[in-house]
């Protein structure tokens, strides 16, 4: 019994990674741009197949199949953020929040259909990073739950850095904290919020390809990871990068956790998420800000 909780714990800490990366993604989005992206599965979505036809039609190697990825869904991020949400920034509406809540949610409406459509309604299978895997004693973990999560490691780590060590980054963390004082001392914040849209596509698309070979790709594969990136934002604090990524990391084991110890096996599975919602059910009554929430304000 104590080797099986160490194998589901062990694939609760990468799965949880990898919902940690897509969470930073929105946790980047909402805290800049005041935004919530109900569209953010989507590009997860999209990320796992972009990963997928750059292996198959260009003949990348899987490893820098998640990098085009990844730059693919940066470009589409900084599109996507220059069409449609430009009047966000201006007096041509009125209520800002409904409009954004409308447009994330007509791009995730659009994009899962035009998938289903563009990429058919089967499961594909990504080609693995590496066959095999690593026994220790009775524990068997595949190399591709390794690379992946030690690919998350390196991008929340790069994400990290990037924040605290640029001066995009810095900028980018003023504005999150407030527009009115980055706007005192000379900060356009405007002309950062496609940057901070294209990175949280880039993190949300690369944890789409990273999971590509560990599990199936579907038109509706981002689904699921939408409801716990939002669960991991909440559960971590709203707009702070290092509370969604140990509130992912918290959540992936909590539910491995729980699959395992449920009495019913044939049932646990199917309750796995019940497990991350007791959790910010009891984080929301104990600290209702989150692990590490601060004051955002509205977009106005």
């Amino acid at each position: 019994m104590a080797s099986y909780l160490l194998l589901q714990a062990a694939n609760g800490v990468v799965v949880g990674l990898i919902y940690a990366l897509a969470a930073a993604g929105l946790t980047l989005i909402f805290s800049v741009l005041k935004v919530v992206n109900f569209g953010h599965g989507t590009l997860y979505m999209l990320g796992g197949y972009a990963a997928f036809y750059a292996i198959r039609l260009l003949g990348l190697p899987p490893a820098l199949a998640v990098v085009a990825a990844m730059i693919a869904l940066f470009l589409f991020g900084i599109a996507f953020e220059r069409l449609f949400l430009t009047p966000l920034y201006t007096d041509k509406v009125e209520r800002k929040d409904e409009y954004a809540i409308i447009v994330t949610f007509g791009l995730f409406m659009l994009l899962e259909n035009a998938a289903i459509v563009v990429f058919g309604p089967f499961n594909r299978s990504a080609p693995s990073f590496v066959r095999g895997a690593v026994h220790l004693g009775v524990l068997a973990i595949t190399y591709d739950r390794l690379i992946a999560a030690g690919a998350a490691i390196v991008l929340l780590v790069l994400l990290s850095l990037f924040m605290t060590r640029t001066m995009i980054g810095r900028v980018l963390d003023a504005v999150s904290q407030s527009r009115e004082a980055a706007a005192i001392v000379g900060i356009d914040a405007r002309r950062y919020y496609a940057v901070a849209f294209g990175i949280g596509a880039a993190l949300a698309g690369g944890a789409g390809a990273l999971i590509g070979p560990i599990f199936t790709l579907t038109p509706t594969m981002g689904d699921l990871p939408s409801v716990k990136a939002f669960i991991i934002i909440v559960l971590g604090g709203m707009g702070s990068v290092p509370g969604s990524i140990i509130g992912g990391v918290l959540i992936g084991v909590v539910e491995a956790i729980g699959v395992a110890i449920y009495p019913d096996a044939d049932r646990a599975l199917a309750y796995s998420s019940a497990f991350s919602a007791l959790l910010l059910v009891f984080m929301l009554l104990v600290r209702p800000t989150g692990l590490f929430g601060r004051r955002h304000m509205r977009m106005e």
